[in-house]
């Protein structure tokens, strides 16, 4: 027996071997970089920091203009053109130094980028606080792994705008963007939930689904396929099989574990800065009274913690807004719906999210907005519609695989 297992475990390995490589490489800054060197930025300083820049050198590339948001872990800039940049930032003395990469979110080209601030624009103000000196970024980007060698210089222009709400949600599809988007970690994986707010989103949507055994998590595809997983022994629709099962043969195609959803819920209290958390509910028969309990746990966490953390059950179907209305007291759970307001108003739903093709829908956001509900719309991708919904609609936030684009197009805004 314990030898049938390992010839399985075998097999596992070198399948898993014959992957066609399904990533961009994501340049890093290497072990002889100045940041190992440098002393991390005070809140106060990244502050400062924050806002809408001019682009100088490197304007016909990233575009005229690109803002510049902290996350948790590091310093995020994004640009008009679905371009960004994941930055470490620290100091010495009064010169800021600022290292990492760029990435084009629709196509595959990525590179090193390195900037510095020195003392006299604007290190000083961003260190001390005191002084009114104009903050410029003065560097060079490459391409792939080679050296920067395009000057890129980026010029403070203003703060963000009053106009700009803070509670607006950035909502990351899959938990961060899609396998297909080429991304260093593979979607719906805690470890995707850990790199989600480089990209600038401030909140997630996952998908639940439940195994035979009956234990719910995080996974978007109805079968085992190598668009999301490593070739492996199993095959066919994944919930045929028990969580052991799946834990034991299936990796990510970055080779990560699929995440229980209680794992990736824990995760998401216990070690980021997510507000919003979309529990997209994949028509299994019965996954509510498996997944409610978990949701009810996981805000209780959340308050005991002191976050502000939204955790809604998607409600996609007929067929999940039957299960969850035979769950008891079902409209006292938080639940998200995707179908009409009536539906909405039925399940007691404290988000509304319609499809984007539907259009802002102003009329009817007002009226959600009036009983005290939130509206969202999903999932928009394109950058006219992005900037277009922003512009001319009312919704508390967006759901995209393109969470960088979304921040560009809200932070921008006067």
């Amino acid at each position: 027996m314990k030898t049938g297992a390992l010839s399985v475990i075998l097999i596992l390995f070198v399948l898993s071997g014959c992957n066609k490589d399904n990533t961009v490489p994501v340049p890093t800054d290497g072990p002889n970089s100045i940041m190992e060197e440098t002393y991390p930025l005070k809140p106060s300083s990244r502050l400062i920091m924050e806002g809408v820049y001019q682009v100088f050198s490197g304007a016909g590339f990233f575009g005229d203009n690109v803002i510049l948001k902290w996350n948790r872990t590091s310093l995020s800039i994004a640009c008009n053109n679905g371009k960004y940049f994941v930055l470490q930032v620290g100091h010495l003395d009064s010169v800021i130094f600022i290292q990492g990469y760029w990435r084009n979110g629709y196509a595959d080209g990525t590179g090193l980028a390195s900037f510095y601030i020195s003392r006299d624009e604007g290190g000083t103000t961003i260190l001390t606080g005191n002084g009114d000196q104009q903050i410029i970024l003065r560097g060079a980007y490459g391409s792939e792994n080679g050296l920067p060698d395009e000057p890129l210089i980026f010029s403070f222009q203003r703060p963000f705008s009053d106009r700009v709400d803070s509670n607006f949600y950035i909502l990351a599809h899959r938990s961060g963007g899609r396998t297909s988007d080429r991304l260093p970690v593979s979607e719906n994986s805690i470890e995707m939930i850990n790199f989600t707010e480089k990209l600038g989103s401030t909140g997630i949507e996952v998908d639940v689904r439940l195994s035979r055994d009956g234990v719910p998590f995080i996974y978007h595809d109805p079968d085992i396929n190598t668009r999301l997983t490593m070739k492996c022994p199993l095959a066919g629709p994944i919930g045929n099989y028990t969580w052991a099962q799946l834990q034991t043969f299936v990796r990510l195609i970055h080779g990560e574990q699929i995440p229980t959803l209680q794992d990736a819920l824990e995760f998401v209290v216990d070690s980021t800065l997510l507000r919003f958390v979309y529990l997209d509910m994949k028509d299994d028969k019965d996954a509510m009274a498996m997944v409610v309990p978990i949701q009810k746990q996981i805000l209780e966490r959340a308050r005991a913690a002191g976050r502000d953390l939204m955790v809604v059950v998607g409600i996609p179907s007929a067929d999940v807004l039957a299960d969850l209305m035979n769950y008891p007291d079902y409209q006292e759970i938080p639940s998200l719906c995707e179908l009409s307001v009536d539906d909405v108003r039925m399940a007691n739903s404290v988000v509304w999210a319609p499809r984007w093709t539907l259009g802002t829908q102003n009329d009817l956001v007002t009226q959600m907005h009036a009983e005290g509900r939130l509206a969202v719309c999903w999932t928009i991708d394109a950058i006219p519609w992005i900037r277009d919904f922003l512009n001319e609609g009312n919704f508390d936030g967006l759901l995209t695989n393109y969470p960088y684009v979304v921040a560009y197009y809200h932070y921008i805004q006067e």
